[in-house]
């Protein structure tokens, strides 16, 4: 697999300029732009997985998430400048409901085929039960439901202080959670055996390395991507929330998805947990208050304002996965739960 990535990264970023200069057709360039991101995402994944074994799993599933979700930030921001407000909002409940029940799904059920039963730190996942009821159904729900009777203008007032409040609330999380608690809470872990110990792929010099350079070459695919959506829309008959839920929602969280997956299977389910729940917490709490913010120095703003089906999904989704999760334990069938949900709401975005 990593062959094949790099295959797609060598191949897909001289085909992404070459095609961008000479205007090739907008279906094509879409499947380059696409398979070239997601094999870019490959590398970010690798290189944070090789930073979280040196710094360790909370910190290593930040940065995975931090990584991961700067690929979807710069393709929101590409498309909040071209004035793509739904894509934009799509996408991050795409975001949303792809961390939660399909990386979450495929995480517990890829790491259940081959475990009967996986465990994570059940301190962290009541910690985050609690965040994502704030972020989701408090923080998101609210301005739907107080907007009806306003204007624009106070629209985006409330709008912009939730954003405000949420960032702030995000970066006490993460004081809380690495300053002033950090060690408080621990999970009993067993101890690896000499001559056992994991070793990083790359060491941290090259990780942070890669990382940069393959952050830098998907913002230049992405800027090109976005261009791409009105014409692929109208030709494969989807919708602005269809694209921006399912396509771009997978495209830009390709390098989560892939680490997730690979630290279930090797039985790192405070990893995986970690990188698919605070993935979500950093989309909502973080990168969309961020967008927010960043859409008054552009033409369209955008207000934290969702339509009622994202809203009814990203509730259902934080709901479930609750309830699955926050007994600490993990099963294949659980996991299967959670990917039937994303395919139900997947084929009813679809039809929207």
């Amino acid at each position: 697999m990593n062959k094949l990535f790099m295959i797609f990264v060598f191949i897909g970023l001289p085909l992404s300029i070459i095609g961008s200069i000479f205007h090739w057709s907008a279906t094509i360039m879409f499947i380059i732009y696409c398979l070239t991101i997601i094999a870019l995402a490959g590398f970010i994944g690798r290189a944070t997985e090789s930073l979280a074994i040196v710094l360790g799993p909370r910190v290593g599933g930040l940065l995975n998430a931090t990584f991961g979700n700067a690929v979807e930030l710069i393709i929101s921001i590409f498309a909040l400048k071209a004035g793509l407000i739904g894509i934009v909002l799509a996408s991050l409940t795409g975001s949303v409901l792809g961390n939660l029940l399909l990386v979450g799904g495929l995480s517990f059920f890829v790491g259940g085929l081959k475990y009967k039963r996986q465990t994570f730190s059940i301190y962290d996942a009541r910690h985050n039960a609690g965040m994502l009821i704030f972020a989701v159904i408090i923080a998101f729900v609210i301005p739907e439901v107080f907007t009806h009777t306003m204007n624009e203008q106070d629209t985006m007032i409330l709008s912009v202080g939730i954003a405000i409040i949420l960032i702030v609330l995000y970066l006490a999380a993460l004081l809380f959670k690495f300053v002033t608690h950090r060690g408080v809470y621990q999970t009993d872990h067993t101890p690896v055996e000499p001559g056992h110990e994991e070793k990083p792929e790359w060491v941290k010099g090259k990780a942070i390395s890669i990382l940069a350079l393959a952050t830098a070459a998907v913002a230049y695919v992405s800027e090109h991507l976005v261009s791409t959506f009105d014409t692929v829309g109208a030709a494969f008959g989807w919708s602005e929330l269809f694209i921006g839920i399912i396509i771009v929602a997978i495209v830009g969280n390709a390098a989560e998805h892939a680490s997730a997956i690979i630290m279930a299977y090797k039985n790192k389910m405070d990893v995986a947990v970690e990188i698919a729940v605070g993935s979500t917490l950093q989309v909502t709490m973080f990168v969309l208050p961020i967008l927010v913010l960043l859409s008054l120095f552009f033409s369209t703003s955008m207000p934290l304002v969702f339509t009622w089906p994202e809203l009814i999904s990203m509730v259902t989704a934080v709901l479930l996965m609750i309830t699955i999760s926050n007994d600490g334990d993990s099963n294949w069938f659980e996991g299967l739960a959670l990917l039937a949900a994303y395919v139900i709401m997947g084929i009813g975005f679809y039809f929207i």
